[in-house]
């Protein structure tokens, strides 16, 4: 028998919040930093290593991070297209990793099981992708097995792979979520409705 799949997880952390105002992923959720909220349920989810990658407030954000065993790495281009930090985040992942769950820091409303939901669906099936669907909206938590690696590393622009993604739909197994689930933090009111 051929040993599981070792499933790591890149969570994405590196944005400035700018329109925020301050950085969003130090703000409290249920009583705990956001960041710190979204890699709990990550870890608690079975991803082994988790990988997150900073850039604006790293030092903040590893603070936060402090109680939970993650390693980090730095986004070359915190501020420019999603691509620098995934880039990043899978550059930096150990070679015996053989799939990557990605992950945004700010998505509140992710939840433990629809991340395990995903790791179960990599470890049960072959397929090289899993997608997360939110009505008609594909989007993170995204696994993407080793595979696809070179096909994200030559990808640029926002969105997760979202390239990537589309080219390989037919082959991708599909986890299917309530549109609320979406629901990201990038302002103030988008703040007062998680609260």
């Amino acid at each position: 028998m051929s040993p599981p799949l070792r499933i790591a997880a890149v969570v994405l952390a590196a944005g400035a919040s700018r329109r925020m105002g301050t950085n969003k992923l130090l703000l409290p959720v249920e009583g705990e930093a956001m960041v710190h909220r979204t890699v709990r349920r990550v870890r608690d989810a079975g991803c082994d290593p988790i990988l997150v990658v900073t850039g604006h407030d790293a030092a903040r954000v590893r603070d936060a991070l402090a109680p939970l065993e993650v390693a980090f790495t730095e986004s070359p281009d915190p501020t420019g297209p999603t691509s620098a930090s995934l880039h990043a985040g899978l550059q930096a992942l150990p070679i015996e990793v053989d799939a990557a769950l990605v992950m945004l820091a700010d998505m509140v409303q992710v939840t433990t099981p629809m991340l395990r939901a995903l790791v179960e669906g990599a470890l049960s099936g072959d397929e090289p992708l899993g997608v997360s669907r939110y009505g008609d909206v594909l989007a993170p938590p995204l696994l993407f097995r080793r595979s696809l690696w070179p096909e994200l590393l030559a990808w640029h622009g926002e969105g997760c792979g979202k390239a990537v993604v589309r080219a390989h739909e037919r082959e991708a197994r599909f986890h299917e979520w309530p549109v609320a689930a979406l629901q990201d933090v990038d302002t103030p009111d988008d703040y007062d409705a998680v609260r």
